[in-house]
This record gives structure tokens, C-alpha cells and sequence, in this order.
């Protein structure tokens, strides 16, 4: 189901974003995570990935809600959260997609 929004008051922003967002304000350090600490660019993927996931849960939930006819749920919200649910997974993707490419860039490079 795709649905449109000509006009937003406010941008949306996607938990991906905003954790690859915070894992380049950080510069350098987040980079090396090491030892399997939940710190540097690795926590925050991880972070993002499980914002995600709990989005595209929410979603789902509310879905099935609107689905049962449940009067405590309306369709705007629904909508509004399936809407965050593919922006987050649209920004997941783009993310990994450009990992893929570095790593296979670097593995092209010449020593």
C-alpha cells in the first residue's frame, strides 16, 4: 500500500538516519568498535536495526487492529506508522547497500 503525503508540518526522519546521523557526529572513534562493545558505528547500527525492526512491528500490530475494526485505533495513525515503517526500512537499505560498495571498493583496491 503506497500513500502520499503532499505536506508535512514537520520533516520525517527515520531511526536509521538519525543513528548513522549520531554515528558520524562522533568522527573517528566511531569507527573502531572492537571487543564487542555496543559503542562506536557498530552499537549504533545495531540500534538502528532494532528501531527498525520495532517500527515495522508497531506497524504490523496497528494494521491488524484497524483490520479487527478496533475503535481505539484510527486509520491516520496506521497509516502514519507504515509510512515510518518503509521510510526506516528504505534507509536501512540504502545503508547497507553503501557498505556493500565500500567494502567491495576497498577489496578492489590495489596494494
Amino acid at each position: 500500500m503506497d500513500v502520499r503525503l503532499s505536506s508535512l508540518s514537520m520533516p520525517l526522519t527515520s531511526p536509521a538516519v538519525d543513528a548513522a546521523r549520531t554515528a558520524m557526529g562522533r568522527g573517528t572513534a566511531a569507527v573502531g568498535g572492537g571487543g564487542g562493545s555496543d559503542t562506536g558505528f557498530g552499537g549504533a547500527l545495531k540500534g538502528a536495526l532494532a528501531s527498525v525492526s520495532a517500527a515495522q512491528q508497531q506497524s504490523s500490530g496497528l494494521q491488524r487492529e484497524v483490520q479487527m475494526e478496533n475503535p481505539k485505533v484510527s486509520l491516520e495513525e496506521t497509516m502514519v506508522a507504515i509510512q515510518k515503517a518503509q521510510i526506516g526500512f528504505q534507509a536501512t537499505v540504502h545503508v547497507r547497500n553503501r557498505m556493500v560498495q565500500a567494502y567491495t571498493d576497498i577489496m578492489n583496491m590495489s596494494v
